[in-house]
């Protein structure tokens, strides 16, 4: 491995492990609608055959969303060459296919230069089979909400939340602009103690949606407007699981009729050529999740990491409006603790030369535009986060990069 990957892999190494931490129980802890009866258990509960069975099919278990592709394909021509690196954990190694088995990894493919260079599945997988994503579709909510820029449906990333959801006129979040909503620098205090089922990530969305709009009768928006603020909008950042819902919430009264599904369809599936429809989790209002659970094919998660890679363009048109791809994945956490370590955009994760869509259990796309590489991997890992699952995932990631670098 190259003297400047290797020391840029251990800085990775050590990002993931400090992203794992907050996205356990992302939105997929309390607000999802089921439709098996009785409910099933939550689906951080899952066994691992459980997992493995529902993961691939989502529509099964949950209320979604169809996000419909077009007629067209986005080709992924295979390189001439494939990589097929060995996976390095301290002093033992394994070949890729052994370290996806062992460690439940369902699907790992790396593109260099517009071509697939590794492309594999495991656990059973199939390339036509989705795979539920997790907090990863948190970034697509942050191109959706770059596009209803660019389309005036949104006016401006610094609109207040209030304009878009008057509800909350009063509440913590009176002061709050949808930037620091997507930066998570609100201010607003949270408490996301997962194993305590009174902090407010355990009790957030689980009140029944008792009709009427599925807006402003949100169950999420409800109980996000009766809390009090920590701190000035703007001055920390924080993970708070209920606002990446509240940000897709927003993001759907801005689009009117239209769902987020719809809008999904019509800005990247359609145009860009995803090669299957995909699914998006429903909450108990019926609304897309913004922050949680859309459901794809491994190509078309490295396909939306081509269109960042692309500059968010399609046809030479930018879907995005200036400078707002820099912006999402540039890092805002303020001050101190930025300086400790955090880093954190408009829902993507930003790294030292790139960025990534993380998910637990092991979902990911990471983009790399100086190397022209994008991979995305999707898993069945046995614990939402852990310190030393989230390392071997690192030590794969940089093992392939590594490997599609020429290293």
């Amino acid at each position: 491995m190259p003297r400047k990957l290797a020391r840029l892999s251990a800085i990775a190494a050590g990002a993931l492990t400090i992203a794992a931490g907050p996205l356990v129980l992302s939105p997929a802890a309390f607000a999802q609608d089921p439709i098996t009866k009785p409910p099933v258990a939550s689906i951080l509960a899952w066994t691992q055959k459980q997992q493995l069975e529902r993961y691939p099919a989502i529509e099964k278990v949950y209320k979604v969303g169809a996000i419909k592709k077009g007629d067209k394909v986005y080709a992924l021509p295979a390189a001439a060459q494939q990589v097929n690196p060995k996976v390095k954990i301290g002093k033992t190694s394994s070949t890729v296919d052994a370290f996806m088995k062992t460690n439940r990894v369902s699907g790992l493919i790396a593109i260099k230069n517009g071509e697939v260079v590794l492309e594999k599945y495991a656990l059973g997988r199939k390339p036509t089979d989705r795979w539920t994503s997790f907090s990863v579709a948190k970034s697509v909510t942050s191109i959706l909400m770059g596009a209803a820029i660019k389309d005036g449906y949104i006016k401006s990333e610094y609109d207040p939340v209030t304009r878009y959801l008057p509800e909350l006129k009063g509440t913590a979040y009176d002061d709050v602009s949808l930037r620091q909503l997507m930066t998570m620098t609100t201010g607003v205090k949270w408490d996301e103690t997962y194993s305590n089922p009174k902090s407010d990530v355990a009790q957030a969305g689980t009140a029944p949606f008792k009709g009427g709009d599925p807006v402003a009768n949100n169950p999420l928006l409800l109980y996000m407007s009766k809390l009090q603020r920590a701190a000035p909008a703007g001055s920390v950042w924080e993970y708070k699981t209920g606002e990446t819902d509240l940000a897709g919430i927003a993001l759907k009264r801005a689009l009117a009729r239209q769902s987020l599904s719809e809008y999904a369809s019509e800005k990247l599936w359609k145009p860009f050529g995803m090669e299957q429809d995909a699914i998006w989790m429903l909450d108990k209002a019926g609304l897309e999740r913004g922050g949680c659970c859309m459901s794809m094919t491994l190509r078309d998660y490295a396909r939306i990491g081509l269109f960042m890679l692309g500059g968010g363009k399609i046809d030479g048109k930018s879907i995005l409006p200036d400078g707002y791809l820099t912006d999402a994945t540039s890092n805002h956490v303020p001050g101190k603790q930025a300086s400790q370590g955090a880093s954190y955009g408009y829902f993507w994760w930003p790294m030292d030369d790139g960025y990534r869509a993380v998910g637990i259990f092991g979902q990911g796309i990471y983009v790399y535009p100086e190397e022209n590489l994008v991979i995305a991997m999707n898993s069945a890992l046995p614990k939402a986060t852990d310190r030393a699952q989230s390392q071997k995932m690192a030590a794969l990631i940089a093992a392939v990069r590594a490997a599609a670098n020429g290293g």
